[in-house]
């Protein structure tokens, strides 16, 4: 059974620095895309970043672009998301979303992903 598991969220002051990560087990596909959503209290989910393991090309949100980072550790079917510079609007509960298969592009397109993670918390405040 396919799982996902975010871990990394937590509390931080505005122009620190979070990483996060994203763990998928039960995986029975080599190739798989990722993408990062979150959702802030009374506000509509939003896609922040995805890559996929068979092209490693990152794609970004206007909103978070040059600021955070996704990578991929195929070793340990896990990605992560480096977010800087982090600002009181990035405040939100982040979850991370899997779509099996060998893609060459990714989407940060909610209704994209078949598999979603249970979340995890940032808060940025002074």
């Amino acid at each position: 059974q396919l799982q996902l598991v975010e871990s990394g969220g937590g509390l931080v002051q505005p122009g620190e620095s979070l990483r996060l990560s994203c763990a998928a087990s039960g995986l029975t596909s080599d190739y798989y895309a990722i993408g990062w959503f979150r959702q802030a209290p009374g506000k509509e989910r939003e896609g922040v970043s995805c890559i996929s393991n068979a092209d490693l090309t990152g794609g970004y949100a206007n909103s978070v672009k040059g600021r955070f980072t996704i990578s991929n550790d195929d070793a340990k079917n896990t990605v992560y998301l480096q977010m800087n510079s982090l600002k009181p609007e990035d405040t939100a509960v982040y979850y991370c979303a899997l779509i099996r298969g060998r893609y060459y592009d990714c989407s940060i397109q909610a209704h994209w992903y078949d598999f979603w993670g249970q979340g995890t918390q940032v808060t940025v405040s002074s």
